[in-house]
């Protein structure tokens, strides 16, 4: 993905009031998708450089994560209906929050809700070391939604003792199970969340709560072929909302997730919220789409879901938009199976505008693509590209958030209705503002490379943004009869997504049309993103592995793949030069334009690999180039790294949206930012806990 945004174009009038560790900001007046993008590895400063600002951006650090802030620009500029809008939209998003947390593993919620006992209601000592261990630990299970990393699948090791659970939970009048502490202290025992590993069953590696226990992959792979025709020219997305069981009959059953099904109580909620959202809404394209949303929700049905994502596509009108949903499916071994997200969002109209020529070139784009005639759209439908400002997000887009969408997923409807894109730009806001120069300095070799950076760096990252998801996602067709990417290329097929919009972006955001078109006024920015997509490919982001592992992370093996790809066949022109000086390792591009050139070639190649469905070939790029990593380099990074205590991890605590009330009746709604990542965490659990 893409790295951070500095927005210099919008400002936000605020009335803060400190009470009780929260800013309020005002408001006057009486009654507001995929593929996504994720920030590279930022150049970072430590926390306690960073709190001059007037707003605290970053609220605190633990293990490998900080936690930031977000502030809501144009909020104020809402009409009360709007911005009752976005807060059902927003109530309708948190209701379903639970759902999430369990998607990712089957003890998740009871462990959560120990946990939240604990943190409430113990009457013991809250200091020393096995106190301060449990707490790190709670606060990493809060931002994972579950007892897995977030990142690298891996199941954390407490640091604290058998016995000193027991003791927290005895005190807090709460109790766990066995297998539930067996699975909190056994590191064997559903070890990851995701396996990613060709030599495994990959479900039965997978701890993930797609598939019922004692399945193997062989028979999930027999249950959805026996339902997909190839032939088929608008394919639902079989098993996408569902979790699959065995029968004590030995039938393999779907338990689909709707109204009366599999998560009810909690999906109720988000149907009780989103009819109220339709009342709010700016249009009647809007409520339609709404409409299909809630009946997909109350149905399950899969046709019903592919005639929302076109209704709700075509709702292009109005400044608050969302995404809800079992969208991605990044969680899944398999690919098939969604995760519940949601973000609710305000559009920035002025940045939007600023940046609409990548919506509007689209199809200059397609044409003069490297990739083959044959597997080019002859015509790009539909593409819609806004920068938004995030209003709430709950599911799997929080606490660590995506920074670019494009939806739908499916294939069909992107070439024949188009896709929405967007850039969450007060997201990238806050990661630049909570930002430093300290990796940058480090890991940078020439005083020219950190300038350009410094000057250049914030618009090309935006740029590649923009390319990879208004571009990237929506170019490209795949061959009549060779079916979903995600059966063809099954675990290898988000890696593959992923770094064909990477290297579309990165192709074009060096061409001259770049700059033609009045994006850019010279190459600088461009050359900028170059420098910081090899560094964080090939260095920087080895910060988030501990030594000895491989990449499991579709984003992460993404980077790897194009970044070291490009250096290996390169090497004979010297178009990437590694640079050893006092021990400390450089990767510096000598030749922007061949390097770009590379780039076009690997894209290609994937397109091709996915265009035709060739699996072998996207098995083998991906395991030789993003997989692997050279232990020597890892060390030095970490080693590197490790003294300027940035973790290389964040995500965000969302605002509170909190209604003004004139008797029972809610008749405008204030925008809070509290500053406890803890206590939001506590607050949701109570709040929006309705999976028993």
């Amino acid at each position: 993905m893409v790295g951070l945004i500095l927005f210099t174009f919008f400002m936000l009038l605020i009335i803060r009031l400190n009470m009780k560790g929260i800013q309020t900001t005002l408001i006057a007046g009486t009654i507001l998708l995929s593929s996504c993008s994720e920030p590279q590895t930022q150049d970072a400063t430590p926390m306690e450089e960073i709190t001059k600002d007037d707003f605290q951006w970053q609220t605190e650090q633990f293990a490998d994560i900080r936690i930031l802030r977000y502030q809501v620009p144009g909020w104020e500029k809402l009409t009360p209906k709007q911005r009752l809008y976005a807060y059902y939209l927003s109530q309708a998003g948190l209701s379903g929050r639970d759902i999430t947390w369990d998607q990712n593993y089957k003890h998740n919620l009871v462990i959560r809700r120990a946990i939240e006992d604990i943190l409430k209601n113990y009457e013991g000592s809250r200091e020393g070391t096995q106190w301060e261990e449990f707490y790190t630990y709670a606060r990493r299970v809060f931002f994972s939604s579950g007892i897995h990393h977030h990142y690298s699948e891996k199941k954390f090791q407490p640091g604290f003792t058998r016995e000193y659970l027991e003791e927290l939970l005895t005190s807090s009048g709460s109790s766990l199970t066995e297998e539930a502490k067996t699975a909190i202290f056994d590191p064997d025992l559903d070890a990851k969340q995701v396996s990613k590993d060709p030599s495994t069953d990959l479900v039965m590696a997978s701890a993930v709560n797609f598939y019922g226990d004692g399945l193997t992959t062989k028979e999930v792979d027999a249950f959805y072929n026996a339902m997909e025709d190839p032939s088929d020219t608008t394919p639902v997305a079989y098993g996408i909302n569902s979790r699959l069981v065995k029968g004590e009959d030995g039938k393999l059953r779907e338990q689909v997730y709707r109204v009366g099904g599999l998560y009810s109580p909690a999906i109720e909620k988000v149907v009780e919220n989103l009819k109220m959202a339709q009342v709010y809404a700016e249009n009647e394209a809007q409520a339609n789409a709404l409409g299909l949303l809630i009946q997909y929700y109350e149905t399950g049905d899969l046709q019903t879901w592919d005639a929302y994502n076109i209704a709700w596509l075509q709702a292009t009108e109005g400044d608050v938009d969302y995404i809800n949903g079992f969208i991605e499916t990044y969680d899944d071994p398999l690919s098939r199976k969604a995760t519940y997200e949601t973000v609710i969002q305000v559009r920035d109209l002025e940045a939007s505008e600023q940046l609409a020529k990548v919506g509007e070139y689209a199809q200059w784009f397609e044409d003069h693509s490297p990739i083959m005639d044959e597997h080019k759209k002859q015509e790009v439908k539909g593409i819609t590209y806004k920068i938004i400002n995030a209003v709430s997000e709950a599911g799997a887009t929080s606490p660590s958030t995506p920074i670019g969408v494009n939806l739908p997923n499916s294939s069909w409807i992107r070439e024949a209705y188009g896709s929405k894109s967007i850039s969450l730009g007060n997201i990238e806001h806050a990661y630049e503002k909570a930002s430093g120069k300290g990796l940058l300095a480090e890991f940078t070799f020439t005083t020219e490379e950190r300038e350009r950076a410094e000057n250049h760096g914030d618009l090309g990252s935006r740029l590649h943004t923009a390319l990879h998801e208004v571009v990237g996602h929506a170019s490209g067709k795949v061959n009549p009869g060779v079916g979903q990417p995600h059966k063809t290329l099954q675990n290898y097929s988000s890696t593959l997504e992923e770094a064909r919009a990477d290297l579309v972006a990165l192709y074009f955001i060096m061409d001259p049309k770049m700059i033609e078109i009045g994006l850019m006024d010279s190459d600088e920015p461009a050359k900028a993103e170059y420098d910081s997509y090899i560094r964080n490919g090939l260095m920087l982001q080895l910060r988030r592995l501990n030594p000895g592992e491989d990449i499991e992370e579709d984003h992460m093996r993404n980077r790897q793949l194009v970044a070291s790809w490009a250096y290996e066949m390169g090497k004979k022109e010297n178009v990437i030069e590694k640079k050893v000086v006092e021990g400390k390792t450089y990767f510096v591009i000598n030749n922007y334009q061949k390097l770009r050139e590379l780039f076009g070639q690997l894209l290609r190649e994937i397109q091709r690999i996915k265009s035709e469905g060739d699996f072998a070939a996207g098995q083998k790029l991906v395991e030789t180039y993003g997989v692997k990593v050279d232990p020597d380099l890892h060390a030095e990074v970490l080693r590197r790294a490790d003294k300027l205590n940035i973790p290389p991890y964040a995500g965000f605590i969302n605002p509170q949206l909190k209604p003004v009330m004139d008797g029972d009746s809610i008749i405008d709604v204030e925008v809070e930012y509290p500053t406890s990542f803890i206590d939001q965490m506590l607050h949701y659990g109570e709040t929006y806990n309705f999976l028993k």
